[in-house]
């Protein structure tokens, strides 16, 4: 019995937490826009960006061009991560590559899907998996933030 209260303060505690804050700096890496200047950059990034998704996502690529990768789901209520990458040239010879992150449950995403953009962007700039400061990088499948997002909603904005 003397065990048994601490461990349900701690449980309650636990879920009285903030959820859904995104931390300033994750939020930062993920929203910067993902541009790169000539096609030899584009097609290195493009490459990384297929490696990562392949390697991060619980879903089947389904498709993959020389302007899309996406994967299979969400679907069935499940937390893990589809993912939606788009590759679209600007006007100046620049290219931007955009990055969305959806989940199919109400109690939130794992990995977080700011914390999920923020690791991919890092990755195709730099070819490193890093952590990201403020949250679990995209790699881990422990908790990464329980942020409130929906199949309806469940997404790091593209760029």
């Amino acid at each position: 019995m003397k065990r048994t209260l601490p461990i349900l303060l701690c449980a309650a505690l636990a879920a009285c937490a903030p959820r859904g804050q995104v931390d300033p700096d994750v939020m930062q890496i993920a929203t910067a826009p993902l541009t790169c200047s000539d096609k030899p950059q584009c097609d290195i990034w493009w490459q990384r960006a297929q490696d990562w998704v392949r390697g991060h996502s619980m879903y089947e690529v389904q498709t993959v061009t020389d302007s899309l990768i996406q994967t299979a789901g969400p679907g069935g209520g499940k937390r893990a991560l589809a993912y939606e990458i788009t590759k679209t040239p600007n006007g100046d010879g620049t290219t931007t590559i955009g990055f969305a992150a959806h989940c199919d449950s109400a109690i939130g995403c794992k990995p977080d899907p700011w914390a999920a953009g923020a690791a991919f962007k890092q990755y195709v700039r730099t070819g490193i998996e890093q952590s990201i400061p403020g949250g679990k990088g995209a790699s881990e499948t422990g908790d990464a933030g329980d942020a409130p997002q929906s199949a309806q909603g469940a997404s790091a904005p593209a760029p």
